[in-house]
């Protein structure tokens, strides 16, 4: 199914539901960054000195709205439904149409909920959206080489390495080499997680 514009979308898993940002989502996400930022400090690029700001969570916030509306982006937290508590964020990046029809994910989840399994049910609700709701057909995710249990995440989920790619992107203000997986339409049938898209 083709995604349609001005639909926001909102996945439903078993134990998550992912959603965009909303401003009053701000509380909960500064504070689960902060907890959480030697943690991912490794991973990520150099935080700005207002990124854990009111204002500049707003603008993330519209950014969102906007780049959902007009499909090039889908940012969506990572919501515990049976308690409402914030665990992290994914987003599909940089959605291609045409002869490509691929996106890139990216994704975080804070400190006290790594491992428990969480991001990989997030990963695998957004991407079977991506295959059927967006109609992509490949969806790329990097990661640092040492990073071992996001390698291990991501080929859980049936990505595969690809190769290496030289100073990628910065992360924590050094340009750092990234390993590349990929995971096609058809690479592997998987039971479908219930989705559904909600006005917005």
């Amino acid at each position: 199914m083709l995604h349609r514009f001005g639909m926001m979308p909102r996945i439903e898993t078993e134990r998550l539901t992912l959603r965009l940002p909303e401003p009053r989502d701000f509380a909960d996400w500064a504070r689960l960054r902060r907890e959480s930022r030697h943690f991912l400090a490794p991973w990520e690029p150099r935080w700005s000195r207002t990124h854990l700001t009111r204002r500049s969570f707003r603008r993330k916030c519209r950014w969102a709205r906007q780049a959902a509306r007009e499909g090039v982006a889908l940012p969506l937290l990572l919501v515990r439904r049976e308690d409402r508590v914030l665990l992290g964020a994914i987003t599909l990046d940089n959605i291609r149409r045409g002869p490509a029809q691929s996106a890139s994910l990216g994704y975080w989840v804070g400190e006290r909920f790594a491992r428990q399994g969480y991001m990989r049910e997030a990963i695998e609700a957004l991407v079977h959206h991506a295959f059927r709701r967006l109609d992509l057909s490949r969806i790329e995710a990097a990661c640092l080489e040492e990073n071992v249990p996001s390698r291990g995440l991501l080929e859980s989920c049936g990505f595969r390495f690809e190769g290496r790619a030289r100073a990628y992107l910065q992360i924590d203000g050094r340009w750092r080499d990234h390993v590349l997986y990929a995971r096609l339409r058809d690479d592997r049938k998987d039971g479908a997680p219930v989705d559904r898209e909600a006005g917005g």
